[in-house]
């Protein structure tokens, strides 16, 4: 792996290294790729698509390489061709809340950055962005057409409780759920185009069609 000089910055009491390729290294989280989903509207496992000459999963984990000191894949059940760091779905079968309740209990540090393995053109400026708002909060989650994206948003270790919770009552199970139980900083529209003016980085690939449309 290419080395590079590194600089710590500490900005509003998050630390960060700066490297020689002005990405910045945001030393106090790990970052989850969500790899578990079912692919229903894709038809085949969407992690294992190729765009250009990589894996969906390989974009996603190497971006994420970029800019966190680890990468945790969230997966259904383990993939052997995977070589990262992996940690299954708890409790099994209920989706990728539970992805991140089992990378929040896997992560050393006091934050996580769960992005969806979907998701290939993220920017890293972006997640730059975002983790600059989480000071004095409990998740840092963007806003996209009106509808949060709670799979490219920051998780203080602190709010794995409120995932436990919603996991283990009656009733609807979702990322809405945990959201309304912490205290949450959402990105709007207009913060997040001062990086990325055109929204690229929250496109995801749901079906075949999207994945002609590249």
């Amino acid at each position: 792996m290419m080395k590079f000089l590194r600089m710590a910055i500490v900005f509003a009491g998050i630390h960060f290294e700066c490297c020689a390729k002005n990405t910045m290294i945001i030393q106090d989280c790990t970052a989850i790729v969500m790899a578990g989903g079912e692919s229903r509207r894709m038809g085949q496992d969407k992690a294992n698509l190729i765009l250009g000459e990589k894996s969906l999963l390989q974009i996603a984990v190497g971006t994420m390489e970029q800019i966190f000191p680890e990468v945790i894949v969230s997966v259904r059940q383990l993939r052997p061709a995977v070589n990262w760091l992996q940690v299954c779905d708890f409790p099994a079968h209920r989706g990728p809340l539970a992805g991140l309740f089992a990378g929040l209990q896997k992560a050393e540090t006091p934050w996580v950055f769960a992005v969806a393995c979907d998701m290939p053109f993220i920017k890293p400026q972006v997640i730059e962005c975002l983790s600059n708002y989480r000071k004095g909060v409990e998740a840092v989650v963007p806003l996209v057409r009106g509808y949060p994206q709670p799979l490219t948003a920051f998780y203080a270790k602190g709010s794995l409780g409120a995932v436990s919770d919603i996991l283990n009552r009656n009733g609807k199970q979702s990322f809405r759920e945990v959201l309304d139980q912490l205290e949450v900083y959402y990105v709007t529209e207009n913060q997040l185009q001062e990086v990325d003016p055109s929204l690229q980085s929250f496109r995801d690939l749901d079906t075949p069609e999207d994945m002609k449309s590249i």
